[in-house]
């Protein structure tokens, strides 16, 4: 009966407590509005209390930093810094954010200074440039289907006229985005018209589009271009170059993004991977595994772009945080 009568007791006790927690919790304070998320980046000329005054300015305004990248290279007077912090919109509108950092910038004479909200300022829009070849158009498209890629997808432009029925105008139709088949010579390339189809754009991807865009064309469009190519060049340049390598016993292949610039596979490296082959492999594996690097390595070079991490060093590289 003892045991009894003080289980009951407990039993009666109980509610008193939970009602108490609940008094307590009610009690505490509840953020006004959820928190934001934006990312600061910045390459300036090198001085003493740059980040004291990027901790300033965010924290001024009630906000935390998260997270903080700098580079600062031997002998150079440069300086790069990438920042995730948190913050309340409510009391940093956006308006006023995109103030403080202008007069952040104009302080210490930035040669880049950017900010972005990602879930607050639109996506980036972008075109894709495609060939015949599907592997790196089919994983973007799917990653952007999956949400794993921050950017609005306008329009896919090939010299390639795909079939209705085939995978990728299934895809494209059933998400409304347009595909524009321009057939390519040696003679015409169609830059004025693919110029004029990418005009709105923030950035182009060429997922293994097999032209070389002209001098005329970048200097024309003003804004970066991201390409991939497999790491098979220039060893093995001309026509089926997998095949070439395959037969030549490579031991390694790899996959490099760059920003396209005036020289041939020679712009500022983005993202690279490589992966290792041995005589196990036969000709499909060998191909397959280099196909699968350029798709992982253009992913990540986009979101890298997208994400901030990427900034110009020196003449031709680059600093990726």
């Amino acid at each position: 009966m003892g045991v009894l009568r003080r289980i009951s007791s407990r039993t009666l006790m109980f509610p008193r407590v939970l009602e108490s927690a609940n008094r307590f919790f009610n009690t505490l304070p509840v953020p006004s509005s959820p928190l934001s998320t934006g990312i600061h980046v910045l390459y300036c000329p090198d001085s003493v209390g740059i980040v004291a005054k990027i901790s300033e300015c965010i924290a001024s305004r009630g906000g935390n930093i998260l997270e903080a990248d700098i580079f600062v290279p031997q002998n150079k007077n440069v300086f790069y810094s990438r920042s995730e912090f948190v913050f309340d919109p409510t009391k940093w509108p956006r308006a006023q954010m995109d103030e403080d950092i202008l007069n952040l910038s104009k302080k210490f004479n930035a040669n880049r200074s950017v900010v972005r909200v990602p879930s607050i300022d639109p996506k980036y829009k972008i075109v894709v440039l495609a060939s015949k070849q599907d592997h790196c158009l089919v994983d973007l498209l799917h990653a952007w289907q999956d949400g794993k890629l921050p950017v609005d997808i306008s329009s896919i432009i090939s010299n390639h006229d795909r079939l209705p029925n085939s995978h990728v105008i299934r895809f494209l139709e059933r998400h409304n985005i347009p595909y524009h088949y321009l057939s390519t010579t040696k003679e015409n390339k169609r830059e004025d018209e693919i110029l004029h189809l990418v005009q709105d754009t923030d950035f182009l991807v060429l997922a293994r589009y097999m032209q070389v865009l002209s001098r005329s064309f970048l200097n024309r469009y003003k804004k970066d271009v991201i390409n991939i190519h497999h790491g098979l060049l220039p060893s093995f340049k001309g026509g089926n170059p997998s095949r070439q390598a395959f037969h030549a016993g490579v031991k390694l292949i790899g996959a490099t993004s760059h920003f396209v610039t005036e020289e041939l596979d020679e712009g500022p490296i983005i993202e690279q991977m490589v992966e290792r082959v041995s005589h196990k492999d036969n000709l499909l594996s060998f191909v397959q595994k280099s196909e699968n690097l350029e798709k992982q390595c253009l992913l990540k070079a986009i979101k890298s772009y997208c994400e901030l991490r990427v900034l110009p060093y020196e003449e031709n590289r680059t600093v990726v945080f």
